[in-house]
């Protein structure tokens, strides 16, 4: 008795493994989101076995279900509609059933839609930051950027189409202007990526329709971004963005708060810290 997590493909059929297919054929059952769509994947190679539905809004009830039966001597695999089971998709409730009932876990690896937008991101690779879907809502989803502001992995999201454009906005006001790459449609016929800083890719945006699924990479919170108070105050960046771009003391401080991974608040109150600290010095000078 055994629980194969199953990697399926999340686009080209191609990229099903050959162990993947045999433990399919071999397995008792196969649980998986979308019976509908899972037979289509077995069809298309040749893959008779019996499948029953495990999603998000059945998996609780499900998992004991199932950890019942693997108890019993049967083995099953669990498939999602695309990808890696338990990568933004279920799968961590039966893992630990299993587990508890003392049942072998098998993982057998294969696509995932985060390791092929990271690695071709351009972005670094060593060390990386998966925060699945971003919260729908605006507030949550820059409640939860703001929390990841100083971490110097890179980001790593999945987002739909139609939040795109709201998440590319956000981001680029909590964390600044920073490196990214979107991809959608990996591995399919349209694939494609769109490299750049958050707001050149949100303009591209602007003039196509964004479709499919989609992962958002983002450069981590690197030394450039901190700008340590060592290097250059705020205030004197501040003042060099104003003679050298023309902005007004209020827009320069707002590019400088992105910069420095800040809220325009925390900016201006750092501001004030600064010059607090200089009218002390200027008074012992005295």
């Amino acid at each position: 008795m055994s629980l194969y997590l199953v990697s399926t493909p999340i686009g080209n059929l191609e990229d099903i493994t050959l162990r993947a297919l045999r433990v399919l054929k071999e397995v008792d059952l196969i649980a998986c989101e979308d019976t509908r769509h899972t037979r289509k994947l077995l069809d298309h190679f040749g893959i008779r076995k019996p499948v029953i539905s495990y999603h998000e809004h059945n998996e609780q009830a499900r998992a004991a279900e199932l950890a019942g039966r693997l108890a019993q001597g049967e083995s099953i695999a669990i498939v999602t509609d695309a990808g890696t089971p338990g990568i933004s998709d279920p799968a961590y409730r039966i893992v630990r059933a299993a587990i508890e009932h003392g049942v072998e876990v098998v993982p057998i690896p294969g696509p995932a839609a985060l390791i092929a937008g990271l690695v071709a991101s351009g972005l670094p690779t060593d060390s990386f930051y998966f925060g699945g879907f971003l919260p729908p809502r605006k507030g949550a989803r820059r409640t939860r950027l703001d929390e990841l502001r100083s971490e110097r992995s890179t980001l790593v999201f999945y987002e739909s189409p139609h939040r795109i454009r709201e998440a590319l906005s956000d981001a680029e006001e909590v964390l600044g202007d920073r490196e990214a790459s979107l991809a959608r449609e990996l591995t399919k016929l349209h694939e494609q990526f769109l490299r750049g800083c958050l707001s050149e890719i949100r303009a591209r945006l602007d003039v196509q329709s964004p479709r499919g699924e989609m992962t958002l990479v983002i450069a981590g919170c690197g030394d450039d971004n901190l700008y340590a108070t060592e290097q250059i105050s705020l205030t004197a960046q501040v003042d060099k963005l104003m003679d050298d771009e023309g902005l007004t003391r209020s827009d320069a401080l707002k590019a400088v708060a992105r910069s420095r991974g800040l809220s325009k608040r925390e900016a201006y109150q750092k501001l004030l810290e600064e010059k607090a600290d200089e009218n002390i010095d200027e008074k012992k000078t005295d």
